[in-house]
């Protein structure tokens, strides 16, 4: 897949974008400043629009923890697609911020946040799809998701 364009790889995943969510605060949920696309913290969006919830450690273990932040993952690419009409548009990630709601005893943050690591490495490549990164645990998220993560991307 090496040769392909973001589009053509996601494409060749056979996964699902579920809808890019609209804010439900004050605020944007991208900015293009330049050649650069900041995106907003974004949750786990199912493609029926709901959310999935819960608190890693109490409600789902680690492994559910890693799918929730894929599809968090893929709730980014959405807004992409639906906003700049494509991913080939994204050069590179530079920075991922992750967020984990998980209980205090709970220290894997790094391998649930490699749920949209690994997605966005498959669609960009290993070269263009791994940027820098942090991945920290917080004691409550909103709507007690489970996974927030926001990003920052460089444009073509």
């Amino acid at each position: 897949m090496e040769n392909l364009t973001a589009d053509a790889r996601f494409e060749k995943l056979g996964l699902n974008l579920p809808p890019a969510p609209a804010p439900l605060g004050v605020y944007k949920p991208y900015l293009i400043d330049g050649k650069y696309l900041y995106l907003s913290g974004h949750g786990p969006v199912r493609d029926d629009k709901s959310l999935i919830i819960g608190r890693i450690g109490s409600d789902m273990d680690q492994d559910e923890g890693k799918l929730a932040a894929r599809q968090v993952g893929l709730t980014m690419l959405s807004t992409i697609k639906t906003n700049l009409g494509s991913l080939d548009k994204v050069k590179r990630v530079i920075k991922v911020l992750g967020m984990v709601n998980c209980t205090p005893e709970f220290e894997k943050h790094p391998f649930i946040i490699n749920g949209c690591s690994e997605l966005f490495a498959e669609v960009w490549g290993t070269d263009n799809g791994i940027g820098v990164r942090s991945a920290v645990g917080f004691g409550s998220l909103p709507d007690n998701i489970p996974v927030e993560i926001e990003s920052l991307f460089e444009l073509y």
